[in-house]
């Protein structure tokens, strides 16, 4: 579908992804609510996907409004370039991620400056990169990431998302999400821009 979004969509409406969906909630909320964007989710494991698609199916049966613009992919996050063209993405979710928490393992976080290059490679110019974790120290990580990589700025930063004012505006929740901010863990959330 490289460079063929728009076809298969059969509109020109801006593209949104989400690379590790899980059971893909966060981004089936986004494409009921939006029916003017379309949505991508990407996830590598099968067992959750199959659960995500279940989840669609079974809303769509039951809507007569069923979710057109959404679709979604079991892949690699490491292989966006090969499925988005240059310029093709609007915005891309990362939510709850993988810490990787081993140092020897950050190339492999989806914030590290590995994955903001292949970003760069799929993102419109002014396209935006949004994420949420519980995780203080890939949050930190994640900052330090974005503050030092040539052609990001970085437009907002919270670790206590759901007592932010203007970043908790309009906030669409994950499983994950939901789970720890009501045993009380609080949520961290980073907007960056690609210029």
């Amino acid at each position: 579908m490289k460079g063929k979004w728009a076809e298969h969509f059969g509109n020109n409406h801006p593209i949104h992804i989400e690379v590790g969906m899980g059971k893909g909630r966060f981004i089936t909320d986004l494409a009921r609510q939006n029916p003017d964007i379309n949505y991508v989710g990407i996830e590598k494991y099968s067992s959750v996907l199959i659960r995500a698609i279940e989840k669609l199916e079974q809303l769509n049966s039951n809507s007569e409004m069923p979710v057109k613009n959404l679709i979604f992919i079991r892949m690699n996050a490491e292989n966006l370039c090969d499925v988005f063209e240059k310029n093709e993405v609007s915005r891309i979710y990362l939510n709850f991620s993988d810490p990787w928490p081993k140092d020897r393992h950050a190339k492999r976080r989806l914030t590290s400056h590995e994955f903001l290059a292949r970003y760069e490679k799929i993102l419109k110019k002014d396209g935006t990169l949004e994420f949420k974790t519980d995780n203080k120290d890939l949050f930190d990580f994640s900052l330090e990431e974005m503050k030092n990589a040539e052609g990001w700025e970085l437009t907002a930063f919270t670790y206590d998302l759901h007592h932010d004012v203007v970043l908790s505006e309009g906030n669409v929740m994950t499983e994950y999400e939901e789970k720890f901010s009501s045993i009380g863990n609080p949520i961290c959330k980073m907007e960056a821009r690609f210029l």
